[in-house]
């Protein structure tokens, strides 16, 4: 071969999605409630996840945190194939769901609802308080930013919608988690409160975590999102990169559907 002969250029290698579902369908008695639904979330990307009451977006979630299993179809996770089929398996897929009610409780503090059903003990089972809450501080600063929150032994319950949906982040984000689904979260949150989760979201995305945001306010999808789906009647109706799309096409379709 001569010294300027060219080698053959090898072919690139696809990166598969974080998370794939393929063909997903899911039944209550006649209704389906997932018809051949294929979605995924690729890596730091954010999802808009739209459509109308009943098209179907809840039971996606539900069933990509392990909550209710599919009837048919495959999930796979970076490109293997892999059964999500309780909470678990969900969390060992690295996926963290923030509900529209958050989930949290009440009446424990806030370093107690980050670390629960996952606490810090010592070799005899004992819990480790004083650990756990340095480690809230740090996550709670470093991450999120909750502002008015200087004790990360408050109880859950005193805190405002806006920073209790902020816990729930930093939860996830502190046992990293690398896809975070957000059902409705800013259903009930003040102006300053939605556009902290969003810049939240948005932050997170540069840290390499993605999101799934299922909301009805296209404008707060507009704000974050990368790519959209619209679903209707348990299918997928629409997609398209945020790059390829317009506000008013993505309102036509939630629309129609």
């Amino acid at each position: 071969m001569s010294a300027t002969a060219t080698l053959p250029r090898t072919a690139s290698v696809a990166v598969p999605p974080l998370y794939e579902a393929r063909n997903i369908t899911k039944r209550y008695g006649n209704f389906h409630a997932l018809r051949d639904m294929n979605f995924h979330i690729g890596a730091s990307e954010v999802v808009g996840l739209l459509g109308d009451n009943g098209a179907g977006k809840s039971t996606l979630i539900k069933m990509m945190s392990g909550i209710v299993r599919p009837d048919a179809g495959e999930i796979l996770i970076d490109g293997v194939p892999t059964r999500i089929e309780n909470r678990s398996a969900s969390e060992r897929a690295g996926i963290e769901t923030i509900y529209q009610d958050i989930a949290l409780v009440d009446p424990m503090s806030i370093t107690r609802n980050i670390f629960m059903g996952r606490e810090i003990t010592n070799r005899w089972g004992f819990l480790r308080h004083a650990e756990m809450e340095r480690r809230a501080i740090e996550v709670l600063g470093s991450t999120v930013h909750i502002s008015g929150i200087d004790d990360p032994e408050k109880e859950v319950g005193f805190l405002s919608g806006g920073q209790k949906q902020a816990v729930a982040i930093a939860r996830a984000v502190y046992f990293k988690r690398r896809i975070l689904l957000l059902d409705e979260p800013t259903s009930a949150l003040s102006v300053r409160e939605t556009e902290h989760l969003l810049d939240y979201v948005s932050r997170l995305r540069s840290e390499n975590v993605s999101s799934v945001l299922v909301t009805h306010n296209i404008y707060h999808a507009f704000m974050v999102c990368d790519r959209f789906v619209v679903m209707s009647h348990g299918a997928k109706v629409f997609e398209a990169a945020k790059r390829d799309t317009t506000m008013e096409e993505v309102t036509d379709h939630v629309i129609r559907t």
